[in-house]
């Protein structure tokens, strides 16, 4: 019962508390390195080979049994889809750090779930979902 509790209810919690500390970590370092004149793009090149390195060795610990998928072209361009996006979104987190103060981003980036949910309703995805489960006549919470 104890490891059960720990898995479900207090891991999630604590990965979210250190998601955050990490974060604030993050915008106020970079603030720091950039009064100290270096550029965020440099600043965005050495966060990225950090957490490369910090990440290749849990592969290693996490391989599937389960073969992988195939390595073809449409798989190529998600992931560098998903690699452009992400970039895109440092690209512009830091440059607006760069111009603000970490208080600023660090609140900035508590309304991104607002953001999620505004966007959900614009492209009609929730209440799809709630049509959905009202025609099941349960909901699931």
């Amino acid at each position: 019962m104890g490891t059960r509790y720990l898995y479900k209810e207090v891991l999630p919690c604590i990965a979210m508390v250190a998601v955050e500390c990490s974060t604030v970590v993050s915008n106020i370092l970079f603030k720091a390195a950039t009064s100290k004149g270096l550029t965020f793009y440099i600043f965005i090149a050495y966060s990225s080979a950090f957490a490369t390195i910090a990440l290749i060795p849990i592969t290693f610990f996490l391989i599937r049994k389960a073969g992988l998928p195939p390595f073809n072209f449409p798989l190529i361009s998600r992931l560098c889809l998903l690699a452009l996006t992400g970039l895109a979104s440092k690209l512009g987190a830091y440059k607006g750090l760069e111009l603000s103060s970490p208080t600023l981003s660090s609140a900035i980036s508590n309304l991104i779930p607002a953001f999620t949910f505004v966007l959900a309703v614009f492209f009609r995805f929730l209440l799809s979902f709630f049509f959905y489960y009202q025609n099941l006549h349960y909901f699931p919470i």
